[in-house]
């Protein structure tokens, strides 16, 4: 009878948690990319027909209130997983966000029920929120205290990459669906079937993540803590509350992570789940066009984020991400300019230009933010800065991108409001600390 080492083990165990941390976070946004690629068609379904412009701007509505729960949903999960476990928290919030997007491809349209179909979306929509909040930053946390301290950037890039494949995935099938359906079919059922894919995918992460143990670093912190809390009588004293840890010990540090996310919250909806309704509805760019280009501004993506860990593993996480807020800067008026002239070759250059410059920040943040908080407030110090962040900027990115071009009548208006988020983040990340290569055991 073969023995397996302890090694082997523990590569088996972060191989697990590897891919249960991807299909977690590709389900997620793969559900996020259905609703923006769908928009359009979503719109027609769920609110009263009539000005395009207000349906829209209903239907970005419901997306941005369901970021509302995400800073409750992250405080929740957070304090979850850095008492009880993160392999707890990750296996029971994936059941209610795939049970929410599945719920959500069986609502029926404003025209059987009325006002109840906006509704029941909108409360599916906010489940969906405060059960994704731990997604991210709770897969991020899990992998990253597993990995290798000198490879953890490009171990914990996966998470974003997962979330890119997961818009790719539905990029691709709304191209698909788009190309081979017709409206009426589209607007009738088709739009559903991204949603209810949630519901087995789902069933499977689910089952994955209940075979797993908790990090080494976790388990250790949790030794430390019940040794600690034994009294001479033999009785355990009170464990302090991680967010009263947090918020007591740790406030300047989650201002500076809250300030260092906002521009990846607006960054990535804009430029990954906005820009297809933008350069369609606003530009005036084909849809098939502007699907075509958002599939392979994506597939990029996946390749250079990646990169964007392993550089950051070589040059330290801050040097990256305040490279990223000086090209968002400089950049991003420019590239508005060139979008709008709805050429395709110049629309893609540019498009691809800013997801690479995206990838600087997307693909060296979860390894930041995992970094800067201590063990027993990890988890709950990265998901709320992240998911406050995307709560306040992030879902309301595609509402103000067109709330902005409707008010002022400037096609770039959205620009300058990324250039503004960017300066903060800027300021966020010089006034940072550099914890690259830190054992996370000992922060």
């Amino acid at each position: 009878m073969t023995s397996v080492s302890p090694r082997s083990e523990e590569q088996a165990m972060v191989g697990k948690v590897a891919f249960s941390s991807f299909l977690g976070n590709f389900i997620e946004w793969f559900d996020y990319a259905s609703y923006s690629y769908f928009a359009t068609t979503i719109a027609l379904v769920f609110f009263p027909s009539g000005n395009h412009t207000v349906a829209m701007l209903q239907t970005f509505g419901v997306f941005a209130l369901s970021f509302v729960l995400r800073p409750v949903g992250a405080l929740f999960w957070g304090n979850f997983g850095d008492k009880k476990g993160r392999k707890g928290a990750l296996a029971i919030s994936i059941m209610f966000m795939s049970g929410a997007s599945f719920l959500i491809g069986c609502l029926p349209s404003y025209a059987k029920v009325g006002i109840l179909a906006p509704i029941l979306l909108l409360l599916l929509r906010m489940v969906q929120g405060f059960s994704a909040s731990g997604e991210y930053a709770g897969a991020a946390t899990f992998l990253g205290e597993y990995a290798p301290t000198k490879k953890r950037g490009i171990y914990c890039s996966l998470i974003p990459a997962s979330t890119a494949i997961g818009l790719l995935a539905g990029s691709t099938l709304a191209t698909f669906m788009t190309a081979s359906l017709s409206s009426e079919v589209l607007t009738a059922w088709g739009w559903r079937i991204p949603f209810l894919m949630a519901g087995p995918l789902g069933l499977v992460v689910h089952y994955i993540r209940t075979k797993l143990a908790d990090s080494p670093v976790y388990a250790s912190m949790s030794e430390a803590l019940e040794n600690k809390q034994q009294v001479v009588s033999g009785t355990a004293s009170k464990q302090t509350s991680p967010l009263r840890e947090l918020f007591q010990h740790h406030a300047k540090a989650l201002l500076i992570s809250f300030g260092a996310c906002v521009l990846n919250a607006v960054g990535f909806y804009t430029v990954l789940t906005y820009l297809p309704t933008y350069l369609s509805d606003i530009v005036g760019l084909a849809s098939a066009q502007s699907s075509t280009i958002t599939t392979i501004c994506l597939v990029l993506y996946v390749a250079l984020v990646f990169g964007m860990g392993h550089i950051s593993d070589k040059f330290g996480r801050k040097k990256v991400l305040i490279g990223a807020c000086a090209a968002f800067i400089l950049l991003t008026v420019p590239a508005f300019l060139v979008l709008n002239t709805a050429q395709f070759w110049p629309v893609l250059i540019v498009e691809l230009a800013m997801c690479a410059t995206l990838t600087a920040n997307d693909g060296t943040l979860s390894s930041y933010l995992t970094e800067t908080f201590p063990t027993s407030v990890r988890f709950t110090g990265f998901a709320f800065s992240f998911n406050l962040a995307n709560a306040i900027f992030g879902g309301t990115a595609p509402f103000i991108a067109t709330w902005l071009i409707y008010t002022t009548g400037s096609s770039i208006a959205p620009a300058w409001y990324m250039v503004a988020v960017a300066a903060v983040a800027l300021v966020a990340m010089i006034l940072s600390h550099e914890n690259t290569d830190k054992d996370l055991s000992r922060i």
